[in-house]
């Protein structure tokens, strides 16, 4: 089985790697990743805006942002490709690409997502902060741009990295209308073999592995160092403090 991994990988590295590109349109891993950095940078604003929004004391930003939120997170990823796809087209009156059509419905699922990390975030914040900056005269958008979502936004790293990570795993969904990523580029070396299909699969499973979890332990190490930043020095530094500090020998009166 490894010696077939192994020829399998020797002889389509660059499909797996880039897709049919330059002498057809880009794909593979690097098509993934683009995919994947396209929709949470895009989607990043909108999640702000909604994440806002749903905080806001006015009702008719509230009610419309949290109908949008609960909508796209409970109707499955697959269901909103399909809704883009046939809709897309029918409101700019042409077809439009399967990477264009993801990328929409990256875009649209991801910032539904991303604004509860936002909110979240915003409502970690002790409420003192919002009161403080009201009282130095910021308004309440004025305070929540220049004051909390600083503060909110270094916080939620991590946990945006994670959503980075869910976000390439649902690229393979691309795959039903034909977007060139990586799980349609080993589909297509899975039909050149015909004999083969668990070794490919198995090399785009450990190709998925290896990059979620190297990104996961890239949101692992900016979780430890915001913790650290947090709390201004680190745990070991803390203990020996205490165990330095000087304890009474008698009571005072």
């Amino acid at each position: 089985m490894l010696n077939d991994v192994y020829q399998i990988l020797s002889d389509n590295w660059l499909l797996l790697l880039v897709g049919q590109y330059p002498s057809g349109p880009l794909g593979g891993i690097v098509c993934t990743l683009i995919l994947s950095i396209l929709g949470i940078v895009l989607a990043f604003p909108l999640s702000v805006l909604l994440a806002l929004a749903r905080l806001s004391p006015w009702l008719l930003l509230r009610w419309p942002a949290t109908a949008l939120v609960y909508v796209a997170r409970g109707v499955p990823l697959l269901m909103i490709i399909l809704w883009v796809y046939f809709l897309v087209p029918l409101v700019i009156g042409r077809n439009v690409s399967g990477f264009t059509t993801m990328l929409c419905t990256l875009v649209i699922y991801e910032s539904a997502f991303l604004s509860e990390v936002v909110r979240a975030g915003i409502q970690s914040l002790p409420k003192g902060q919002m009161e403080a900056a009201r009282a130095l005269g910021h308004s309440y958008l004025g305070a929540m741009w220049s004051v909390i979502l600083p503060q909110a936004l270094f916080n939620m790293l991590p946990s945006m990295l994670s959503q980075f990570i869910s976000t390439i795993k649902e690229t393979t969904l691309g795959y039903v209308i034909n977007v060139q990523e990586m799980t349609f580029a080993a589909n297509q070396i899975n039909n050149q073999l015909l004999t083969k299909p668990f070794q490919v699969f198995f090399i785009l499973a450990m190709t998925y592995y290896v990059v979620c979890f190297s990104l996961t332990q890239l949101a692992q190490w900016l979780e430890r160092r915001i913790v650290r930043k947090r709390l201004g020095t680190s745990a070991p530094q803390q203990a020996a403090e205490v165990l330095l500090k000087p304890v009474p020998l008698v009571a005072e009166p």
